[in-house]
C-alpha cells in the first residue's frame, strides 16, 4: 500500500470511528484520545487528518450522510419509472435497518442538531450542508414523480422534501424513545402513500 493510500485509509478509520461513537456517544461525550485508541493512532497523526475536534466533527457529518446519498441515488436510478416507489423502498430500507438495530443511536445529523447546531459554527454549516444534499436529492425524486403523475404538483418538490426531512427527523426522535417504529411508519404513509400523492379525480 502506497503512503497517500496508508494515509487515505487511517483517515476513514477515523471517520469510521467517528461515526460510530458519535452516534452512541454524543459529541461532547466523545473524546478524541478515545477514537485515536479504537484505531491506534498516536495523538500527534491526528493533526495530520484534521485541523481540531471540531474539524473532525464537520467531516464525521458528511461521512455519514454519503452512504444515505448514495444509497438513495441507487435506488432512484435503478427504479427510473417509478421515483415515488424508489423513495419508499428507501425509507422502508431505513425502517427496517432502525428496527434490526433496536431503534438504538438514532440519526447523527438528528443527534448533533440537537446537540451542538447552535454552538459548533463549523459543525452547523456541515450539519446544514448535509441536510441540503439530502433535500436536494429527495426534491429532484420528486420532480420526477410530479412528472410521472404519482405525486401532486400542487405543492412544490421542494416544499415536499423539506417537510419529508423535517417529519422524518421528528419521527425518528420519537421511534427512539418509543422504541417503535410506529412513528417512523406513520410519517411515511401519511407522506408518502397519502400526503404527497395527486387528489383524486371525480
Amino acid at each position: 500500500m502506497t503512503r497517500s493510500a496508508k494515509k487515505e485509509a487511517s483517515r476513514d478509520n477515523l471517520l469510521n470511528q467517528g461515526v460510530s461513537m458519535l452516534i452512541r456517544q454524543g459529541y461532547h461525550g466523545t473524546g478524541l484520545q478515545e477514537i485515536l485508541d479504537a484505531v491506534n493512532i498516536p495523538k500527534g497523526s491526528f493533526y495530520n487528518y484534521f485541523d481540531s475536534k471540531e474539524d473532525f466533527g464537520a467531516k464525521v457529518i458528511q461521512h455519514y450522510v454519503d452512504p444515505f446519498i448514495t444509497q438513495l441515488t441507487t435506488h432512484l436510478q435503478r427504479s427510473e419509472p417509478d421515483a415515488l416507489g424508489a423513495i419508499q423502498c428507501y425509507f422502508d430500507e431505513l425502517v427496517a435497518e432502525l428496527e434490526k438495530n433496536d431503534f438504538k443511536g438514532g440519526c447523527l445529523l438528528g443527534n448533533l442538531m440537537g446537540e451542538i447546531g447552535d454552538t459548533s459554527p463549523l459543525c452547523q454549516q456541515s450539519l446544514q450542508t448535509a441536510v441540503t444534499r439530502y433535500r436536494d436529492l429527495l426534491q429532484s425524486g420528486l420532480v420526477k414523480a410530479q412528472q410521472q403523475g404519482t405525486v401532486r404538483t400542487d405543492k412544490s418538490a421542494v416544499e415536499m422534501a423539506d417537510l419529508l426531512i423535517n417529519a422524518w427527523q421528528g419521527a425518528l426522535l420519537r421511534a427512539k424513545i418509543e422504541k417503535s417504529p410506529a412513528p417512523v411508519k406513520q410519517c411515511c404513509q401519511d407522506l408518502l402513500g397519502d400526503f404527497f400523492r395527486p387528489p383524486a379525480s371525480g
